[in-house]
């Protein structure tokens, strides 16, 4: 069985997370200061945020180059 398929239990009182980098950071950003636990709730949940943020500015530039015409050379065939 590979690592996705399987499953396992976290411990009680404890949440089972994807592993993402956004949420890696901010894990260790917050065990570096002293922040109360109602900001650190409203940072997990600010990651769902930043992530679609993320997305805007991608599906935007995709957009950009998407709808540039792609200039090409004529050649003349004899």
């Amino acid at each position: 069985m590979n690592e996705q398929q399987q499953q396992t239990v976290p411990p009680a009182g404890e949440r089972a997370y994807e592993r993402c980098i956004c949420r890696e950071a901010m894990d260790w950003w917050m065990g570096l200061f002293q922040i109360p636990q109602t900001t650190r709730h409203h940072i997990r949940n600010s990651r769902i945020e930043f992530l679609k943020a993320v997305r805007s500015v991608i599906d935007e530039r995709i957009a950009h180059l998407s709808g540039q015409s792609q200039q090409g050379t004529t050649v003349n065939v004899e």
